[in-house]
């Protein structure tokens, strides 16, 4: 499977300019499966949304992730801020696939209480899990990455990836880089993760987006302090070769 990156730059605020970027992006990577955008890339990462949001039945952003998933017969996923019909916020990872006409969506569970995301944002309770190509994907938001028990494969959660999107900022990351590993390897599954560059009014972000296969070996990554696409091919037998020859998930607790 063809994975791209779209590590962007994010304008704050401005769901039109942010299209144009990824479409940009889009382009210059040519086809691929799946197509893989930052957290919040619509609006940035707004810990306040009152403002910046949009209503879910309302969303320009969501609209074209539908229309570009079907047009190019494909997958795009990434966080948006949505606002639900109660009045909620929830920061929802959409996974729009275009070849099968489904669409899924994670909550975000762990919530940035550093930046104040969790006095705004209602957290996610449950995991989302969707196949795709053949891939049972596993969908995390940014904070997530810090939390092992969350992503821990098991009976019931039996994944062969992880795509992880992200506002992970300059400041922390080391982490970013130590924990995109930390999560392939004990799991013994691919990790994609795509974070943002550039600035907001709290943080500056290098990127550094990537593909970490089950051994912990970065398999693509982008440049930092750049916008850039990038696309990785992924392996479904070579994955299962490696779990099958050194048997890891077996021992788990």
């Amino acid at each position: 499977m063809k994975v791209a990156l779209l590590q962007t730059d994010i304008a704050w605020g401005e769901p039109e300019e942010n299209i144009r970027r990824a479409e940009a992006l889009m382009a210059s990577v040519g086809a691929s499966d799946l197509y893989v955008l930052p957290e919040m890339w619509s609006t940035g990462f707004a810990t306040k949304p009152e403002g910046i949001a949009h209503a879910v039945d309302d969303n320009v952003a969501l609209r074209w992730m539908r229309e570009v998933a079907e047009r190019q017969q494909c997958a795009v996923c990434g966080s948006l801020a949505v606002r639900l019909a109660d009045g909620s916020y929830r920061n929802r990872h959409y996974f729009v696939d275009g070849r099968h006409h489904r669409e899924v969506f994670y909550d975000k569970h762990h919530l940035f209480t550093y930046g104040g995301e969790d006095r705004y944002y209602t957290a996610g309770q449950e995991h989302t899990m969707v196949e795709y190509e053949g891939f049972r994907i596993l969908l995390l938001t940014c904070y997530d990455l810090r939390f092992p028990c969350w992503s821990r494969y098991s009976a019931e959660r039996d994944f062969d990836m992880m795509v992880v999107v992200a506002n992970w900022p300059q400041s922390r990351q080391s982490a970013w880089q130590i924990l995109t590993r930390a999560r392939a390897i004990e799991n013994q599954a691919y990790l994609v993760g795509v974070n943002r560059v550039g600035d907001d009014e709290y943080s500056h972000y290098l990127g550094a987006s990537c593909v970490v296969d089950a051994i912990g070996c970065t398999l693509g990554h982008c440049h930092t302090d750049v916008t850039e696409a990038l696309q990785v091919e992924v392996s479904l037998p070579e994955l299962q070769r490696r779990r099958s020859k050194f048997r890891v998930l077996e021992d788990r607790d």
